[in-house]
């Protein structure tokens, strides 16, 4: 698995508001885990969907919203389009409340590798302290 981290934000995440990018609603309210495939048999998609399935609830107390860009259709191509993923591979983007993209994977990113890299954020931290 390649596995490439990511520390500054992508140019396309920072349009503005009359060129509203698919993930614009997300900004600094939730972390979003984009999944990439080129359709729904991939199995690479089956596998990461599979993942995070029993951690829904890791998965909703990092405020981590999954959204899929699966085939060819318009949504799918402006997701793709707005991070830079090709169309044809399996590709996992998280991207962090600030807008930027923290972690990219051509292969499933295993949910205790997705959590520690959220878990690390200062943002996350502040969170986790905020709780205390």
């Amino acid at each position: 698995m390649r596995t490439t981290l990511i520390g500054l934000g992508l140019a396309a995440l920072t349009t503005g508001a009359a060129m509203a990018g698919p993930l614009d609603a997300y900004r600094w309210r939730s972390r979003v885990l984009v999944l990439s495939a080129p359709d729904a048999a991939d199995a690479d998609l089956r596998a990461q969907r599979a993942a995070l399935g029993p951690m829904r609830n890791g998965v909703s107390e990092r405020d981590l919203v999954v959204l899929e860009a699966v085939g060819t259709g318009a949504e799918a191509r402006r997701l793709r389009a707005q991070l830079s993923l090709p169309e044809g591979e399996f590709r996992a983007v998280l991207i962090g409340k600030d807008g930027g993209a923290k972690l990219e994977a051509d292969a499933p990113i295993p949910p205790q590798t997705l959590f520690a890299t959220i878990d690390a954020m200062p943002m996350r931290r502040g969170e986790i302290q905020g709780r205390r």
